[in-house]
């Protein structure tokens, strides 16, 4: 057996009206509503202009599309490949959700951290994310940097990284990011945060006011992080 077409010719279209391509996010959506995903966005999130409004349909849109591996505006459309409107009500269409993204100030933006913070703790109520947390956890905060190209590209700047060993300045999305973990589970992403470039290396407690809370009863452990720096959660009893 062997393909007809090459590779570059070749795709894959779901358009048959009784096909669903993402029946996966069937359980990952319910867990989000029992969380309260949408009604945390209604209460915290209000983006002004025409475009900034039913934020609480929108967001939890772009959460399911990044579940389902889109890394575009314009890879949000397979929400709506075939049957997929028989499960899920409220979609809306790529360039909608990206009209939406635009209207967001960095005021907005803060919105949408703080109901992301209480999202997580509602999720960690409806799942054992971080089993063991009561007795020993983690923060660690590391530097990430998404190269890009396009010199008009909001948000990026320029930064230190390493490409084949040699150290390089180069334009990218530059992220502090938050990770909670214990003994017994895998890590969880608890906040992210955009940065100018490369700070010094005491500025990473400068650069992150607001840490992610901890669990309550703690306790405290050396720890270690070679790119970025880690701390035990403690909080009394």
């Amino acid at each position: 057996m062997r393909l007809l077409h090459t590779l570059a010719k070749t795709c894959a279209s779901f358009d048959d009206p009784n096909l669903v391509s993402q029946a996966g996010l069937v359980p990952v959506m319910a867990l989000a509503e029992r969380a309260g995903l949408g009604g945390l966005v209604a209460e915290h999130v209000r983006p002004g202009g025409e475009c900034g409004v039913n934020a609480h349909l929108k967001i939890p849109c772009l959460v399911a599309g990044m579940v389902a591996g889109a890394d575009s505006i314009d890879d949000m459309g397979l929400l709506r490949h075939g049957a997929m409107s028989t499960l899920f009500g409220g979609v809306r269409a790529p360039s909608t959700l990206g009209s939406h993204l635009r209207s967001y100030a960095w005021g907005n933006a803060r919105q949408l951290e703080k109901a992301g913070r209480e999202f997580l703790v509602e999720l960690c109520r409806e799942a054992p994310l971080l089993p063991g947390a009561d007795t020993l956890a983690f923060i660690d905060i590391d530097s990430m940097q998404k190269r890009v190209y396009g010199h008009k590209k909001q948000g990026a700047k320029f930064g230190h990284t390493k490409i084949q060993g040699k150290s390089l300045l180069v334009r990218g999305l530059n992220a502090l990011a938050a990770v909670v973990s214990t003994p017994l589970s895998a890590p969880v992403i608890t906040a992210t945060r955009l940065r100018g470039g490369t700070p010094p290396p005491r500025g990473a407690r400068r650069a992150w006011p607001r840490r992610p809370s901890a669990p309550r009863g703690s306790a405290a452990a050396p720890g270690h992080s070679s790119s970025g720096w880690t701390r035990p959660i403690t909080t009394p009893r």
